[in-house]
């Protein structure tokens, strides 16, 4: 089963598409993110959620 850690990012009304598309991108390739959900309000606002799988290690004798 694999495990996830997830990031929650608020994108006030004022960011322009691109900015957000910008600001996913890097965290996307820089940080592995993927997005997982994206919320878009009735006031212009935007609440993403990002997730990436959790590689543990295992330790061999």
């Amino acid at each position: 089963m694999a495990e996830w850690e997830y990031q929650h990012l608020y994108l006030p009304r004022g960011t322009s598409r691109g900015a957000a598309r910008r600001l996913l991108t890097d965290h996307a390739e820089y940080g592995h993110w993927e997005l997982a959900r994206l919320r878009l309000s009735a006031d212009g606002s935007r609440r993403v959620v990002l997730r990436r799988k959790v590689i543990r290690v295992v330790r061999t004798a």
